[in-house]
């Protein structure tokens, strides 16, 4: 097993991050381009932000895919193959010619990538011991966050100053040298053991947790959540391209900074949780996205920027308490629990654009922010709904240990 502090952990470990960051760096790269590309293409905002959305609804099924695949064929292989494949499909992304190879592509990129967030932490928890685990998890995880930061800002970057094809080039350099460094530092798995593929049972754990009402509810907590909070920076990209702010690509990708609040809040997770209920938690987190959303309201570049950091702290919090509460609840299967709260997390990623389309035709961003209030609304009742179901047991054992009245 690899032990913490050894040479093989960090090997393995900066190898994940290295390919998480690639692998997240690839799928937001189109974000800052939206604009750049609905103009050469002659697109609406809805029609061009498909060069998201169809990336994450591909990488979201596949992730139902690669995680028992690799139960049977093992970890390695399927995270350097499938992670070239990605690359090769940047490559190709440079080259196409018309709006529909460009989808084409994306939607087959994003079914590679999903290759290695599927099967990482299923290696980690082969090779590594129960202490270097959590350490990796963690450096992992942030690795997943500073690829989707990079990969904005390669795409503002780069569009900018070479054009939206170019832009794809230099992500293809910069993942070649990532899928190097994976390749050459990764270990190879001596813990895996193969086991018999059992679809039949896969499937039936899957209706287990999703005939789950407090699972279910979580679910739709984490994917609705996303459905607004990553939507709502593609619209912002349209809306800080036009008149009063005009601002280039390469400013557009700096908004993606504003993520990185969401790394504290993410860290700040499991502090707030020892004081309060998970769902409460979630509650608090969908508030602040609701609080952040209105502010960006207010029309200046900086209470956009300020709205911002609100939505990701507040929705990191909401989203890393309600991925908690799935592994919390779910009394079997635990694996397949969690890899359904990410297939309906990156769906409503894939999703949200869709449904905000007709409100930032009938309103603009004011439009945008009323779709969004609409529906965390829901998912506040959700997380408010989930908090009465956890406080019934406390108050049930409470009754019972009360002294009986007498009339």
């Amino acid at each position: 097993m690899i032990n913490t502090g050894t040479a093989a952990f960090w090997r393995a470990t900066l190898a994940l991050c290295v390919g998480s960051f690639t692998v997240f760096a690839n799928v937001y790269i189109t974000q800052p381009l939206l604009p750049m590309l609905a103009e050469h293409f002659q697109l609406t905002a809805l029609q061009s932000g498909l060069t998201f959305t169809l990336a994450t609804l591909t990488l979201g099924l596949s992730l139902l895919i690669y995680g028992p695949l690799s139960d049977v064929l093992g970890r390695r292989a399927i995270m350097l193959l499938t992670l070239a494949g990605a690359i090769a499909c940047t490559a190709a992304l440079s080259q196409v010619e018309s709006f529909a190879q460009l989808l084409a592509l994306r939607a087959l990129q994003g079914f590679l990538l999903g290759g290695l967030p599927a099967i990482a932490i299923a290696y980690m928890g082969d090779e590594f011991s129960d202490k270097a685990l959590t350490s990796a998890v963690g450096l992992y995880i942030a690795g997943n966050s500073l690829g989707g930061i990079g990969g904005r800002l390669i795409g503002g970057f780069a569009g900018e100053q070479l054009g939206w094809s170019a832009a794809f080039e230099v992500a293809f350099i910069i993942s070649l040298a990532g899928l190097l460094i994976f390749a050459l530092l990764l270990p190879p798995s001596r813990q895996f053991k193969p086991r018999p593929a059992k679809p039949r049972q896969m499937v039936a754990a899957l209706m287990t947790h999703l005939a789950n009402p407090l699972l279910l509810a979580a679910y739709l907590i984490g994917g609705l959540n996303f459905f607004i909070f990553i939507n709502q920076y593609s619209y912002a990209t349209f809306m800080l391209t036009d008149a009063p702010f005009n601002l280039p690509t390469s400013l557009l990708g700096m908004l993606f900074l504003t993520y990185l609040s969401g790394t504290f809040g993410s860290a700040c997770c499991g502090q707030i949780a020892s004081r309060m209920p998970l769902p409460a938690v979630m509650a608090c987190g969908i508030v602040l996205l609701m609080l952040g959303s209105l502010i960006t309201l207010a029309g200046s570049l900086t209470a956009i920027i300020s709205g911002f950091l609100i939505n990701a702290f507040g929705f990191f919090i909401a989203h890393s308490s309600a991925s908690s509460w799935v592994s919390q609840q779910a009394t079997q299967a635990r694996a397949s629990a969690s890899s359904l709260y990410l297939v309906f997390y990156y769906l409503g990623a894939s999703s949200g654009g869709l449904y905000l389309a007709p409100f930032w035709q009938w309103a603009g961003w004011n439009g945008v922010i009323t779709g969004s209030l609409l529906v965390l609304c829901l998912t506040l009742a959700l997380s408010g709904w989930l908090y009465q179901q956890q406080r019934k047991p406390l108050q049930t054992a409470g009754s019972a240990t009360m002294p009986a009245s007498h009339p």
